[in-house]
C-alpha cells in the first residue's frame, strides 16, 4: 500500500472542518489588469464597465473570484501602483459608482471581488505627499521617510530603487531626501507614525465598506524601513539574482535587509487583520518580494492573527527546470510547513510564461494546458492571469512604443512589462479584437488574434476548453482543494506528487520535457485513471505511467 509518511517532502492540511469553510483556501482567483481587459468607450485603455460586461466569460471559467488590478485616482505613471487618492476611480477606469456595479454583479455570478491595495508608497501628486515636501513643520511633514544628507551632501545611506538607481531623493523646500523604493513618483509612506498607520488602516477599510471581499496587498513587506537608516550590506556576485534583476541594474548588488521586511510590519499586518476580522468572509494575500521568501512568508501568515495567505515569486523566474520547481515545493514544506500558500507562474510584471517558459519541440498550445494543468494542481489557492486560459504568448513592443517607466529606463537590456500587457484579445474578426473601438493603449499582435476567445470557443482542444476542464476537475476532487501533497521522486523533466484528503488519494505527474518519459508508480498500489478533457493524457500499465511530451496524468490511488 501507499506508504502514509512523505517519499520526498509533505505539506500537511489543516484541520478539513476548518479549510473547507474558507472560500479561499483551494480557490482559483482570476487576476485582471483592467487598463487591457476591455474597453467601453473606446479611448483604447481598459475600464470597469468594460470589465463588467465581461463577467459572464470569467464566470464561465469556473473561477471563485477574480482579482483586479489598480484602478484608483493616479497619475499612472506606474499605471495605478502610484495612488493620488486611494478613495476615488480614476477617470480612465470609471466612477465609485461603476466600481459598486462590479461588485454588485460579480457578487450575482457567484464571484467575489478582491482588489489591490499599494499601501506603502503613494503617488507624488497625493495631497499628503504635496504637503509634506513643502516643510518640516506642516501637519503632514512626518508623513513620508524624509532624511538629511550625508556630511559630503550625498544620500543618507546607500538604499537602491528598484527601478534602478538611489532610492533617495532631494527636495530642495526641506533641504532634504526623501525615500522612494521604486520610482522616483512614489515616495514611501512613514509607517513609523503611528498617524499613518492609522490612515492607511481607515483607506483600507473605505473598500471593506463598499462590500469588496479581500485584498491583494501589493509589496506589503516595504510598509517599514529601519529607523536608523542603516546601509545594506553588499553581496557577492555569484548571489546577484531574482526577480526583475538585470545585468545593468546596481539593486541585486546588496543584500535588502534594511529597507525591507522589517519586523515592525508584522504588528501592522496583525492590525489589518484585525481590520479584516471585522468583516466576514474577507481575506487579505500578501505580495512578497525579500531576501529570503520562505522565511517571510512563513512569518507573515503564522497563526490566525496575519496574513490569510501570501505568494513570493519562486515561480516567477526565467527560466524552467524541474529541479527548481521541486526545490521550491520542498524548500517550502521544510521551512514553513503550515503555511497555506497562492501559487501563481505569471502576472502582470513578468513576461507570459508559455513564453517564459517555453520547450523547444513543444508547441505553445500544449505548453499552456501543461502549465495550466500543473498550477490548478498544487496545494494552495491557484491565481491566473487573464490571458493565460488563452495561452496567450509574451508580445515584442516595439521601442517607440513602450509605455512602462521600467523598460524605457533599462532598454534594450530589458525590455519592461509591456509584453506581458497587451490587450485580451476577444473577437478576431472583429477591429482591435474586439478589446477596443479605438486605438488600444498597447498594440494588439495579429498572433493574439489567432488565439482570441471567439476562435477557442468554437475549438473544442483548445487552451480555453482545457482551462475550464481542470478548473471543473480541481473543484470535482476534494484531495486537489484542500489536501497535504507529497512531492515524489522523478526523473528530470518530471513532476510528481500525491495529494490527500479525507482517504482520497490523489497522483499528479507532469511531463515538461519535449520527449516521451515514464514515471515509476509507487509500490503495491493500483491506479483508477481519471481523465481531464483537452489534456495530453499519459497511460498507466506495469507499475509505470508513460506520458507524452507535455503530458498529463491524474489517477486515484488505491492499495494493491
Amino acid at each position: 500500500m501507499l506508504d502514509e509518511r512523505p517519499l520526498s517532502a509533505t505539506v500537511q492540511a489543516p484541520a478539513s472542518q476548518v479549510i473547507e469553510t474558507q472560500w479561499w483556501r483551494g480557490a482559483v482567483i482570476y487576476q485582471v489588469y483592467p487598463r487591457s481587459f476591455a474597453d467601453s468607450d473606446g479611448d483604447g485603455t481598459g475600464d470597469l464597465p468594460g470589465l463588467i460586461s465581461r463577467l459572464d466569460y470569467i464566470a464561465s471559467l469556473g473561477v471563485d473570484a477574480i482579482w483586479v488590478s489598480p484602478f484608483y485616482r493616479s497619475p499612472m505613471a506606474d499605471f495605478g501602483y502610484d495612488i493620488s487618492d486611494y478613495r476615488d476611480v480614476d477617470p480612465v477606469f470609471g466612477t465609485l459608482a461603476d466600481f459598486d456595479r462590479l461588485v454588485a454583479e460579480s457578487h450575482r455570478r457567484g464571484l467575489r471581488v478582491i482588489v489591490d491595495q499599494v499601501l506603502s508608497h503613494s503617488s507624488e501628486q497625493h495631497p499628503w505627499f504635496e504637503e509634506s515636501r513643502r516643510s518640516r513643520d506642516n501637519p503632514k511633514a512626518d508623513w513620508y521617510v524624509w532624511a538629511d544628507p550625508s556630511p559630503d551632501g550625498t544620500p543618507p545611506n546607500n538604499w537602491l530603487s528598484i527601478f534602478g538607481g538611489p532610492a533617495w531623493q532631494w527636495e530642495p523646500r526641506r533641504g532634504q531626501y526623501y525615500l522612494h523604493n521604486f520610482l522616483v513618483s512614489q515616495p514611501d509612506l512613514n509607517f513609523h507614525n503611528p498617524q499613518v498607520a492609522a490612515q492607511m488602516l481607515e483607506e483600507a477599510e473605505f473598500w471593506l465598506r463598499r462590500g469588496v471581499d479581500g485584498f491583494r496587498l501589493d509589496a506589503i513587506n516595504f510598509c517599514f524601513h529601519d529607523a536608523q537608516l542603516r546601509s545594506n550590506p553588499a553581496k557577492p556576485p555569484a548571489e546577484r539574482k531574482g526577480r526583475g534583476y538585470t545585468i545593468d541594474n546596481p539593486y541585486a548588488a546588496q543584500y535588502h535587509f534594511y529597507d525591507n521586511t522589517r519586523p515592525e510590519t508584522l504588528g501592522f499586518v496583525e492590525r489589518l487583520r484585525q481590520l479584516l476580522d471585522r468583516y466576514p468572509e474577507t481575506m487579505m494575500l500578501g505580495e512578497i518580494s525579500c531576501e529570503d521568501p520562505f522565511a517571510a512568508v512563513r512569518d507573515y501568515t503564522q497563526g490566525e492573527q496575519r496574513l490569510h495567505s501570501a505568494y513570493c515569486f519562486e515561480f516567477l523566474v526565467d527560466r524552467f527546470s524541474t529541479g527548481h520547481v521541486c526545490d521550491v515545493l520542498k524548500t517550502l514544506s521544510e521551512r514553513a510547513p503550515d503555511y497555506w500558500p497562492c501559487w501563481a507562474v505569471g502576472n502582470h510584471d513578468v513576461a507570459r510564461v508559455v513564453s517564459r517558459w517555453a520547450q523547444p519541440g513543444v508547441d505553445d498550445s500544449r505548453r499552456a494546458k501543461l502549465l495550466n494543468a500543473f498550477l490548478l494542481s498544487l496545494r494552495g489557492t491557484a491565481c491566473s492571469y487573464q490571458g493565460e486560459e488563452l495561452g496567450l504568448t509574451e508580445v515584442e513592443v516595439p521601442r517607440h512604443a513602450l509605455k512602462d517607466p521600467y523598460g524605457v529606463a533599462f532598454w534594450p537590456t530589458f525590455k519592461g512589462r509591456d509584453g506581458c500587457r497587451t490587450p485580451m484579445p476577444w473577437d478576431d474578426r472583429a477591429p482591435q479584437a474586439g478589446f477596443t473601438s479605438g486605438e488600444p493603449w498597447l498594440p494588439l499582435p495579429e498572433g493574439h488574434r489567432q488565439r482570441a476567445v471567439s476562435v477557442q470557443q468554437a475549438d473544442a482542444s483548445s487552451v480555453l476548453h482545457a482551462y475550464r476542464a481542470m478548473v471543473r476537475f480541481r473543484r470535482a476532487q476534494p484531495a486537489l482543494c484542500w489536501g497535504s501533497m507529497q512531492l515524489l521522486p522523478s526523473a528530470e523533466g518530471i513532476v510528481a506528487f500525491v495529494r490527500q484528503h479525507h482517504g482520497q488519494t490523489l497522483l499528479a505527474v507532469f511531463n515538461f520535457s519535449s520527449c516521451r518519459a515514464q514515471f515509476v508508480l509507487p509500490p503495491d498500489t493500483r491506479v483508477e485513471t481519471l481523465s481531464v478533457p483537452g489534456h495530453e493524457l499519459g497511460t498507466a500499465g506495469a507499475g509505470v505511467v508513460d506520458l507524452p511530451p507535455a503530458g498529463v496524468f491524474f489517477a486515484l490511488l488505491r492499495s494493491a
